[in-house]
């Protein structure tokens, strides 16, 4: 049997009735070394907060490093960041949460502020955006990657994130509560940021102090094949949300390509009356039966996915917003 905690019920005592319960979420795979140091930070930060540690299939000493330093633990079997999120947004009841990574590279001291700032302007989502002068924290290619990403979703839905990949965030009850979390990888964020700006929830950013791995930690994020997995995932979530404007432009590419390969035979054929190459003829044909159904495509998709997201919205406002009572 794998080793949990069923009681996921925290025994923390309340400096007051009234005070907002904050969930610290920390999912891990493999962070023995980095673990003990993160929730620490996050119970001084945070005294009233309750931690939870949600295990990945660690092969090392991660559950026990975690329930040692006074943490909540649990477990996910199915492999993934994004199935570790969505299985903490299931099972945890709070008023405000803090997701943020078991690596230790994210400022604890920042989480107070954060959610004050989630409170002061009423929002859904706080992002720790990332500054650091450390090049071995933020590797270029992470950069790069988190720059040219966030640079496409910004362009398609809206530029009010600078830092989509960001892995330190706190979120109101009703963002949590009406997330579909679909992802399984460290897609996730992309999915959370784009959740946010399709409902056009009220969102803020932070500025937070961003470090190195501990010694001994190594990062479980690939360069290129989790950005490849991202990138993926902002096209299928275009298709998805904006299906009107992704099958608009594969209509338009078909269609110009079509012409470009008929116009020479519609002025052959005016010159000569003859076809002299019939199944470019056919293919040009084709191709503009297939963007004129692609066009309709997007319309049919278009009714659909307005709907759905008239039911996202309705669920989200039966939830009431974050605010304290004194």
């Amino acid at each position: 049997m794998p080793e949990t905690n069923a009681n996921l019920t925290p025994a923390v005592t309340r400096v007051a009735d009234h005070s907002p319960r904050i969930a610290v979420l920390i999912p891990c795979h493999n962070e023995e070394v980095a673990i003990g140091n993160v929730v620490s930070g996050f119970a001084i930060a945070l005294p009233t907060a309750s931690i939870y540690v949600y295990d990945n299939n660690s092969t090392d000493k991660t559950m026990a490093k975690a329930r040692a330093a006074g943490a909540i633990v649990a477990q996910e079997t199915l492999q993934g960041k994004g199935n570790v999120v969505r299985r903490m947004f299931s099972d945890i009841d709070a008023d405000v949460y803090v997701l943020v990574d078991g690596d230790d590279t994210y400022d604890a001291a920042s989480a107070q502020a954060m959610i004050d700032l989630l409170y002061s302007e009423c929002v859904d989502m706080v992002t720790g955006t990332r500054v650091t002068e450390i090049v071995a924290a933020y590797r270029r290619g992470h950069r790069f990657g988190n720059v040219a990403l966030t640079g496409i979703v910004r362009f398609v839905f809206g530029s009010r994130i600078t830092d989509m990949l960001s892995g330190y965030r706190v979120f109101s009850r009703r963002f949590v509560k009406t997330f579909p979390a679909l992802s399984s990888g460290f897609e996730t964020e992309t999915e959370l940021t784009i959740h946010a700006l399709e409902l056009r929830m009220p969102l803020a950013e932070m500025e937070t102090q961003y470090r190195d791995r501990a010694e001994g930690s190594s990062s479980k994020l690939s360069t290129y094949k989790d950005g490849a997995r991202i990138l993926l995932t902002i096209v299928t979530l275009i298709k998805e949300e904006r299906p009107l404007q992704f099958f608009t432009v594969i209509s338009l590419v078909v269609f110009v390509t079509a012409m470009v390969l008929g116009f020479p035979l519609v002025l052959e054929f005016h010159r000569t009356h003859l076809v002299p190459r019939l199944p470019t003829a056919i293919l040009s044909a084709a191709m503009v039966m297939i963007s004129f159904l692609s066009f309709v495509c997007g319309l049919v998709m278009d009714t659909l996915s307005r709907a759905r997201k008239e039911i996202k919205r309705l669920a989200y406002l039966s939830i009431q917003p974050p605010r304290r009572t004194m």
